[in-house]
């Protein structure tokens, strides 16, 4: 499997909200995602709802890509391409993948160069 046929004719959704990414010792409900390892708790929150979060560190203004396709575990490369892709016009990410499919986050001010980006690998964005 081919990264680059799922993002031909691949759907994007761009969030309407935009995202604080703190760093926790605690859940958050209502998060759109929490992630829990061994030393750290990271909760994704809207940033509208970032003051209600017992956080020791927050990064704030953060975009949601949304790949609207179930992505096979062995599809190998998938966020490669997209990071790599990115990655040369100076665009940092934030992965969250779940069962069948991945979420990149984006700065805000770079939402534009983002989607130009993706539109060049072959996806449609939409809002």
């Amino acid at each position: 499997m081919d990264p680059i046929d799922f993002l031909q004719n691949g759907t994007v959704s761009v969030s309407d909200d935009t995202y604080a990414v703190c760093r926790t010792d605690h859940n958050h409900p209502g998060a759109f995602a929490t992630i829990q390892d061994e030393t750290e708790t990271t909760v994704v929150v809207d940033q509208d709802t970032v003051d209600t979060v017992d956080a020791s560190e927050i990064e704030s203004g953060w975009k949601r890509l949304t790949f609207e396709m179930d992505l096979p575990f062995e599809l190998v490369g998938f966020l490669a391409a997209v990071a790599s892709a990115l990655a040369e016009v100076d665009v940092s990410v934030f992965v969250i993948s779940t069962y069948s499919t991945d979420h990149v986050f984006v700065k805000e001010d770079e939402l534009d160069t983002a989607v130009l980006q993706l539109e060049d690998l072959g996806c449609t964005v939409t809002d």
